[in-house]
């Protein structure tokens, strides 16, 4: 018996409110689907912001994104594009029973989580030396010194660096919390919990690591990659 084919009889891992556990798996893929919905608006709002503005000051845009580390970027989105792999395969194993693949497969896409996170520190860590942090300490100079070429005005640049931490942050702040829920569904893993007749927190969190993972893919060509060739 597994999540897609239970038609009847209450296991362990079947709530009281469900019928099948087939009914209990829909209303959970149901659920995260929805709660993705939202996000999609949520995101979708600043995307929107930043197309706008970027529209309005694309001189200040491109020369802040090209101050931003693309080859930092570029693993990055490396790192992603594998824990993504790693959760896909992840799903399987459990439905196929193969728990010690199973833990191997979430620990490495916890590693991968994490090794994204503390790029993605030394990242913010080099634009707060280099005073890119929006505030009272914002200092647009050394971006006026390399492009003399184009007008950069210092509060459109600090619009740019509004928007890179807020994306980028809260993408870290969903990655943060997918780091914490595969914690959990590796300590069940290890317990023997999941397998082909139960395995549907690996597969709804799966849902949800994807989409942060697609966020991502949004958010590289769009704050790295808008501009790469000469200004002037």
């Amino acid at each position: 018996m597994s999540d897609s084919t239970a038609t009847s009889g209450h296991g362990p891992e079947l709530l009281h409110h469900f019928s099948t556990a087939e009914q209990q798996r829909d209303a959970a893929s149901l659920g995260m689907w929805l709660f993705l919905g939202t996000e999609i608006m949520f995101f979708g709002g600043m995307f929107c912001a930043y197309l706008i503005y970027r529209l309005w000051y694309f001189n200040e845009f491109a020369a802040g994104s090209r101050s931003l580390d693309i080859w930092l970027g570029t693993i990055n989105t490396i790192v992603l594009i594998c824990s993504s792999l790693t959760v896909a395969l992840g799903v399987r194993a459990a439905q196929m029973g193969k728990r010690k693949l199973l833990v191997t497969l979430l620990v490495l896409t916890i590693i991968f989580g994490v090794a994204f996170l503390g790029i993605k520190g030394v990242e913010w860590y080099a634009k707060y030396k280099e005073h890119h942090i929006p505030g009272a300490s914002f200092d647009a100079s050394d971006l006026i010194r390399d492009y003399p070429q184009i007008h950069i005005d210092p509060a459109h640049e600090q619009i740019y660096f509004s928007l890179y931490f807020a994306m980028t942050g809260l993408h870290a702040l969903h990655m943060i919390i997918g780091v914490g829920m595969f914690t959990y569904l590796l300590y069940h893993s290890m317990k023997g919990r999941y397998g082909p007749e139960y395995y549907t927190p690996i597969e709804i969190g799966g849902l949800y690591w994807h989409f942060v993972d697609v966020v991502w893919i949004y958010l590289f060509p769009l704050l790295y990659l808008i501009d790469r060739k000469p200004l002037g």
